[in-house]
């Protein structure tokens, strides 16, 4: 089964979409990656909703599988990618990316809920708040293969909205040379964050991908394509044991 409790056929159906899409930004060079990225996204979205609600199954045993084709699509953008050392984190903050979870796409709800109204079920939303508070709902995490009920205020740090990409690495590989503008759709792209399980999110920290990877290994296959799309999205560059790692799990998705 890829990733948790998603239906084969439409799990395959969305790897699919992502495959191609991620193949085509290779193919299209930098300046198409921002309109591939979005797409992507939404790929990735269209596997998540998939799943059946409050049903985690645990780790997994694997890393997924993928049709050969899917894999070297991903293979093919990570070719893409520059390979150089870290930058200095001299000069990075929060505040570089922005104002946290700003409503970049003028819905009226900040990024943070945004997602969480992605990524869960059951959702309940606060009154008096234009349905854009989250008050509860529960969560398939795809770290941990958990699921999660969330609760705000009561165990409100148990689901939070990792940055696939954390901001501080994407400062040291490139970010320091994008825009303000740029950074601030980094930093509230949907296609770079997920809600996820607190304590996992906090072991991740800004670990690359040769540091820490998902102890769900059925999501791993998806966790490094959603990383290489980030980095061609925003022209990013990666550490040579970071690229190694990706291609490392890339070759075991078929």
């Amino acid at each position: 089964m890829i990733g948790m409790n998603i239906s084969r056929s439409a799990a395959t159906k969305s790897l699919t979409v992502l495959a191609g899409l991620l193949l085509a930004g290779s193919l299209a060079g930098c300046d198409a990656a921002a309109h591939v990225g979005a797409k992507v996204a939404d790929a990735v979205h269209s596997a998540a909703t998939s799943q059946a609600p409050g049903t985690g199954t645990g780790t997994g045993t694997g890393t997924g599988t993928a049709h050969p084709g899917e894999a070297a699509a991903a293979e093919a953008q990570l070719a893409s990618i520059p390979v150089k050392g870290k930058a200095p984190k001299t000069g990075y903050s929060r505040g570089q990316f922005g104002p946290a979870w700003s409503d970049v796409d003028h819905n009226g709800c900040d990024t943070r809920n945004d997602m969480l109204r992605r990524d869960l079920t059951d959702v309940t939303t606060k009154p008096g708040t234009r349905d854009c508070v989250i008050a509860s709902g529960k969560l398939a995490d795809k770290y941990t293969g958990k699921t999660i009920t969330f609760t705000r205020g009561e165990n409100s740090a148990d689901v939070q909205i990792d940055h696939i990409i954390p901001l501080s690495l994407a400062w040291q590989t490139g970010a320091q040379q994008i825009s303000a503008g740029q950074r601030l759709q980094l930093a509230n792209d949907p296609l770079n964050l997920m809600s996820a399980d607190g304590p996992a999110n906090q072991q991740k920290s800004d670990s690359s991908a040769d540091a820490w990877l998902p102890a769900n290994k059925a999501f791993r296959c998806e966790y490094v394509a959603r990383r290489t799309a980030v980095k061609a999205k925003y022209k990013l560059w990666m550490t040579r044991p970071e690229h190694d790692a990706i291609a490392g799990i890339l070759a075991t998705c078929k």
